[in-house]
């Protein structure tokens, strides 16, 4: 089995610990993968364990912004926590949108800790064939 490491994901990790959880003035980054699928741009964010309520998508201008808090878990007094590894928090992510997009008819999905957001390529975007119509004829030119 071949296993693809990635030396400055413990670094990160390191480093949220130490910084403490994400707060709304200094939120944490979120994981996310982008790709292009037919017609539209899909964008998936990584919120395991965040309800949809605590999710907030905004869109101004060309800016699309997902904030997105994991908030800690009722427990009762008798419970006493052995491992806590699950960063809690404010986490974010802005993304600069190209002007070919649709920003108006953005579709978000949030299923089994995935937010999906589908973002439709603008008409004036997509290819198009340009008819070449045939002229009338010769003219002349006199003078």
């Amino acid at each position: 089995m071949l296993m693809r490491t990635d030396p400055f994901r413990e670094l990160d990790r390191l480093a949220q610990q130490l910084t403490g959880p994400g707060t709304w003035t200094r939120p944490s980054t979120m994981q996310m993968d982008a790709y292009r699928e037919g017609d539209q741009y899909v964008v998936a964010f990584d919120l395991p364990g965040v309800s949809a309520d605590a999710i907030d998508i905004d869109v101004e201008r060309n800016m699309l912004t997902v904030k997105a808090e994991r908030r800690p878990v009722a427990k009762g007094d008798d419970v006493q926590m052995e491992l806590s590894e699950r960063p809690l928090g404010v986490f974010s992510r802005q993304i600069v949108l190209a002007d070919t997009l649709d920003t108006e008819h953005i579709q978000a999905d949030y299923d089994a800790g995935v937010l999906t957001l589908r973002i439709p390529i603008a008409e004036r975007a997509k290819p198009r064939k340009i008819t070449v119509g045939a002229g009338s004829g010769r003219k002349e030119i006199s003078g």
